[in-house]
């Protein structure tokens, strides 16, 4: 539907004619916009209302009573995987994690898995390179996530987010633990904060988002075919290092990932562009700098670059 709403305005009432860059860089920008926008209001008053009626202290006393038996960063990363989030929309419940007394480094398993892992992307991989690559691809995945958010949670990195999240979640254990309000009652305060959050990331998002838009109507898909081809042995880096300003969820760049796998791109190159796509897009890092400071941001996105690049290199030894 809001396809067809982009469509009809950008194409239909404006004029603009499909095939222009402009045309499908406004297209991209216009769908993005509303679709991110929708996610992001729906996504941040599901998690508020979970919040409001799920004490923190009792989350925090789940994480901690070893009940998961160390296996909370492999859970955190499966439910990743099975939720059918992009990089930006998955963000929200980064928050929410956090503010729901949820460890960072559990939290940035589930981040991490999310965008690169889910339904959709599987079947659409299965269909284009069979079960061998698809299971290889969701383990990797998985895998992934759940290593790098051990690693990063005993850096100690929690100092690096930023005050109003904790703040927000110090308040939430004060004020839930005695709530009696009923649902109506709630729904209120539940959606002035969800509006905050909405409002104070739209700046960032927006800028991202006009970034890719840019990119997408004008860098021609040649110019990701010449320097990625199998003869340049810094075609692995490179893609990944092309790839962050892009932004897709996973389900939309994997035909892209077809066509340079037809005209030559190694698997394992082609994966480790999709991965940096919808794993470490600049949207995302502009929506994340919000929430993290630059510390923590450039860990986060340095390590989980750095771990698709050998992925990459693995990818096309093994396939």
């Amino acid at each position: 539907m809001l396809e067809s709403i982009a469509d009809g305005g950008i194409y239909g009432l404006a004029g603009v004619p499909e095939s222009s860059h402009w045309g499908q860089a406004l297209h991209f920008f216009v769908y993005e916009t509303m679709k991110i926008g929708l996610l992001l209001v729906l996504v941040t008053h599901l998690m508020g209302l979970i919040n409001s009626y799920l004490p923190v202290e009792r989350v925090r006393e789940w994480i901690a009573s070893g009940r998961l038996r160390g296996s909370e960063h492999l859970v955190a990363s499966g439910f990743g995987a099975v939720t059918p989030f992009c990089s930006c929309s998955s963000i929200p419940l980064f928050i929410g994690f956090l503010q729901g007394g949820i460890p960072l480094g559990v939290t940035l398993s589930f981040l991490i898995t999310s965008p690169l892992v889910n339904e959709v992307a599987l079947a659409l991989f299965i269909g284009l390179f069979g079960w061998k690559v698809t299971l290889l691809y969701a383990a990797s995945g998985i895998v992934l996530g759940t290593v790098l958010g051990w690693g990063l949670g005993r850096m100690g990195l929690g100092r690096f987010v930023e005050d109003w999240v904790w703040e927000i979640a110090e308040n939430k254990a004060e004020e839930t633990e005695a709530d009696t309000r009923s649902f109506w009652e709630r729904l209120p305060s539940v959606s002035r904060e969800a509006m905050g959050i909405v409002t104070g990331i739209a700046p960032y998002v927006l800028a991202g988002l006009a970034i890719g838009a840019g990119i997408h109507g004008y860098v021609p898909t040649d110019f990701f075919e010449q320097y990625l081809s199998g003869g340049n042995p810094w075609a692995v880096p490179l893609s990944v290092t092309l790839a962050v300003p892009m932004y897709a969820n996973a389900s939309g760049i994997i035909p892209v990932v077809q066509s340079l796998v037809a005209k030559g791109v190694p698997l394992g190159t082609a994966i480790a562009f999709m991965m940096a796509v919808v794993g470490l897009s600049l949207p995302e890092a502009m929506m994340l700098k919000k929430a993290m400071q630059t510390r923590l941001l450039a860990t986060f996105f340095g390590t989980v670059g750095v771990s698709i690049v050998a992925l990459g290199y693995l990818f096309n030894w093994v396939l």
